[in-house]
């Protein structure tokens, strides 16, 4: 049951607790904070803020959904489920006003390539899993 979890709850449940102020301030704002400065051998700095770090692990996530989506065991409620994770960020994309950026849009369409590639890789899978005894 464990499998079934879909991995894309992690991302809208990070970027949620960062609008109810539990990551630093709330809000919008705290989209901004810089987790990560670095000096580049270039002389550039490099930073990366809180919004980027949140893309960063919905990326991460989708390549494992991916690979969850190969396997058979309880793929098809991990999909049914993967697809309520993608309608709660359009629902809350369109409704919630501190939803309504940049980095939200781009996590809701993360969500979209995880329903969408699961699906396909699953019947994929199940095509050349039917045998036919002759």
């Amino acid at each position: 049951m464990v499998n079934a979890v879909p991995l894309m709850i992690i991302p809208f449940i990070l970027y949620n607790m960062s609008m109810l102020g539990l990551m630093g301030s709330s809000g919008l704002p705290s989209l901004q904070n810089d987790i990560i400065v670095l000096s580049m051998i270039s002389g550039a700095m490099w930073s990366m803020s809180l919004g980027d770090l949140f893309i960063v692990i919905a990326l991460g996530v989708l390549f494992f959904e991916i690979l969850k989506a190969t396997r058979n065991d309880g793929s098809l409620t991990n999909h049914m489920l993967s697809m309520l994770v993608f309608i709660a960020f359009l629902v809350e994309f369109l409704l919630v006003q501190d939803a309504a950026t940049q980095v939200f849009f781009i996590l809701m369409t993360i969500a979209l390539i995880d329903v969408v590639g699961g699906l396909v890789v699953f019947i994929r899978t199940a095509g050349r899993d039917v045998s036919i005894g002759l």
